[in-house]
């Protein structure tokens, strides 16, 4: 072969393979049919950035909406603002008050249990009323776009004492106290609204359907679907009055979470022995709905429409993540004496009260998204595929407690990571709504779970 018929074989076969090179067709970020130079956000726990059980300054900095702005800086978004937390300790609502108002955020670390057994545990410390203080400092002025206010109903983004710590109002919050314009007098809705917002970003209904659950349904009722409605039509009827557009997203199954599941009502794993021993204090006295065998068996519960004001649980019925495990170890709580109190059960009553607010808000909130023409995020959905697994760039997420990668350390709040995950499904709809091309989150510097 010539050294001229080399160099030509050479060259053919450069421009073969340069040819076959496939090039990546990225498509352009274009801000479509929406308007994202000052984007807004509201809504309660998940969209302030709340996680293993308390408001911290990391969380924030990674939560929904701001995830959100940094990808809407691509199509004409600007800076989205913040009062953020001093540290990352941070604050959070004790569902234990008799212990403290406040806890920090939990973290994972060793815990020898009533058993002497040392393993790894969610700790968390309480906080005095003084020490939270500079967690709770006000906020002068209304130059902010995150109106997220972790706890708050619905309605109470319309109440003026909502924001008022002096006040004797039941509804006070401590959250929107420090975000509130003119604390007693502006309301979550006034100041959101003042913004003059060209978007909005809204996760609405939680609270008042959670914040039922979490308490074992002992706080106040879950609002109807009717005021539900009439509240939410209010917010988006304010928020879109200037052609602003926004994305809202309707509410999971609470069974995705363990915070409602990991404790297992017939977790009381017996031997005959204990039965026989269990089954002769209780049936004496005549409560004979209550009744041992050996293995699994209903945990005993508080329910005053029951013979004597006891009665084990069945299946279809809850025990939250609060009620205190330790004792159930080695104090035969749940079996002898202490029966588990009411705040940490959802009995079959409350279940069904929960499930039909879920599915009547959801109709409420599909129904409100095509009227005000705005994007709809099925959380329903995604949660339920989050619970059974989901692979995102190359990585497994679960609903498991700890070890699933999605759920911070209070099996309720997403960790950073899968807020970045809710992030996407927002973006996903927002896209296929108003023809936008916004790139999806991809976020490294989002923690999970941070093992010792």
């Amino acid at each position: 072969m010539t050294t001229k018929t080399t160099l030509f074989l050479s060259l053919l076969s450069t421009f073969l393979i340069s040819s076959c090179t496939p090039e990546l067709d990225v498509p352009k970020p274009k801000a479509g049919n929406a308007n994202f130079t000052k984007t807004i956000a509201v809504g309660g726990d998940f969209m302030a950035g709340y996680q293993d059980g308390a408001l911290y300054q990391k969380g924030q900095k990674y939560c929904i909406p701001a995830l959100l702005a940094e990808q809407f800086k691509l199509v004409g978004g600007t800076a989205f603002n913040q009062v953020m937390m001093p540290d990352d300790r941070g604050l959070g609502l004790n569902d234990k008050t008799w212990e403290s108002l406040y806890i920090t955020a939990s973290h994972l670390g060793y815990k020898t249990d009533c058993q002497g057994v040392s393993s790894l545990f969610p700790l968390r410390s309480t906080v005095s009323g003084s020490a939270a203080v500079p967690y709770l400092s006000g906020l002068a002025g209304n130059s902010i776009q995150n109106f997220a206010v972790p706890y708050a109903n619905i309605a109470d983004y319309f109440n003026p004492a909502f924001g008022d710590l002096s006040s004797a109002a039941a509804q006070k919050n401590p959250f929107y106290n420090r975000i509130a314009s003119t604390p007693g007098t502006s309301t979550v809705f006034s100041d959101a609204k003042e913004q003059n917002a060209t978007f909005f970003t809204a996760w609405v209904g939680m609270e008042d359907i959670f914040n039922f659950a979490a308490s074992g349904g002992t706080s106040a009722p879950i609002p109807s679907s009717s005021a539900f409605s009439m509240y939410l039509d209010s917010l988006l009827q304010g928020l879109t009055v200037n052609g602003a557009k926004g994305v809202i997203a309707n509410i999971p199954d609470f069974r995705n979470f363990p915070y409602y599941t990991l404790v297992a009502w017939d977790n009381a794993d017996i031997t005959q022995s204990q039965a026989d021993d269990l089954n002769n204090v209780y049936q004496p006295a005549g409560l004979t709905q209550i009744n041992f065998h050996a293995g699994r068996n209903g945990f005993v519960i508080d329910d005053v429409n029951a013979n004597g004001g006891f009665r084990q649980l069945h299946s279809g019925e809850y025990i939250t993540l609060s009620t205190p495990v330790d004792s159930m170890k080695c104090q035969q709580y749940g079996l002898l004496v202490n029966t588990i109190n009411d705040r940490y059960v959802l009995d079959s009553e409350e279940v069904y009260a929960i499930d039909a607010a879920i599915s009547s808000y959801n109709s409420v909130i599909a129904q409100k998204a095509a009227q005000y023409n705005l994007a709809l995020v099925d959380m329903h959905s995604f949660m339920a595929s989050v619970k059974t697994g989901i692979i995102w760039d190359g990585a497994d997420f679960n609903a498991e407690f700890v070890t699933g990668g999605f759920l911070s350390l209070d099996g309720y709040h997403p960790n950073q990571k899968g807020y970045a995950l809710i992030a996407n499904e927002f973006i996903k709809a927002i896209n296929n709504k108003y023809s936008s091309v916004i790139p999806t989150v991809n976020c490294m510097e989002c923690n999970g779970v941070l093992f010792p």
